[in-house]
């Protein structure tokens, strides 16, 4: 796999497979929190950046994540 030099951070791309898709952003440093959060309806797309500020970002529910090291799907909570 190729592998990326990208000095403003690697982008995520999420696409909602259903209704209310949680996309939580996480900061980095010696306490990690939340710092934003949007929902996602069934076929929203969002892209999302890491950046000195974000080190994480947590999904919850049904969608497909993909990376330049490639896709994931999130399942629902059963």
């Amino acid at each position: 796999m190729e592998t990326r030099n990208n000095p403003a951070g690697d982008y995520v791309v999420i696409k909602a497979k259903e209704d209310g898709v949680n996309v939580i952003g996480l900061t980095r440093g010696s306490d990690t929190r939340f710092h934003h959060s949007e929902k996602l309806d069934k076929g929203e797309v969002m892209i999302a950046q890491f950046t000195e500020h974000t080190s994480a970002i947590k999904i919850r529910g049904n969608a497909s994540i993909m990376t330049c090291y490639g896709e994931v799907e999130s399942e629902a909570k059963k």
